[in-house]
């Protein structure tokens, strides 16, 4: 049995009780960092072993990993923050699971792509989640591709790129609607929602999720 399992992107409090439920009768937590995931088992009061699988992780220990799944062990993978395999490690995994015939379990919680969807006012019965907005290569094509798009968009940046790719999205969308997620969950959570002819001056601090809004007519 393999569970995926969501975990908090910012506040603790957002743990669900199944998750923890899960969490403690599990034979192994398999995490993307074992010290991140060591933390939050530690909070809890919960005391697994745990085991690092990222995606640079070989498939020779997947596939013993797999192997103890199909002798009768449960279990669970968790990411840094989050539900894993949605710009996450973990898809491997699962794909290894379903093809081996390992039963894979959804715990659903946390996701900052629908979070952001929750608060951006957009709508939202049909979006497109493109991940981290490229480093470098792909950069001015994919925004000039969004200049089209009717849907609501979602996306992930980091605050070292963000004020560059605001940019190039102004310069290539114009008067576009945006909400700009800043540190969701956390302390110094922000909402922003403006065009990306006006947004504001920025801290180059956290993780931000960007939503933009759909082309009108």
């Amino acid at each position: 049995m393999l569970y995926i399992v969501a975990t908090p992107i910012g506040n603790l409090s957002d743990m669900s009780l199944r998750a923890l439920n899960i969490l403690a009768e599990v034979d192994c937590v398999l995490a993307e960092d074992t010290r991140v995931t060591g933390v939050l088992l530690k909070h809890f009061k919960l005391s697994k072993p745990l085991q690092s699988v990222r995606e640079q992780t070989p498939d020779s220990v997947l596939a013993g990993l797999i192997d103890r799944m199909e002798q009768g062990e449960a279990m669970a993978f968790v990411t840094d923050a989050g539900t894993p395999a949605v710009s996450d490690p973990g898809g491997k995994l699962v794909e290894l699971a379903h093809r081996a015939g390992v039963r894979v379990v959804p715990i659903p919680g946390p996701s900052a792509v629908i979070a952001a969807l929750s608060v951006a006012g957009f709508p939202a019965s049909e979006f497109v989640f493109l991940g981290y907005f490229p480093k470098k290569k792909g950069r001015q094509t994919l925004a000039r591709a969004l200049k089209t798009e009717k849907r609501t968009v979602v996306m992930f940046e980091t605050g070292p790129r963000i004020a560059k790719t605001l940019e190039l999205l102004k310069s290539e969308l114009g008067e576009r609607e945006i909400v700009i997620c800043r540190e969701l969950t956390k302390i110094y959570e922000e909402v922003i929602r403006t065009s990306l002819q006006e947004v504001p001056m920025l801290t180059e601090k956290g993780e931000f999720v960007l939503v933009l809004g759909p082309l009108k007519n």
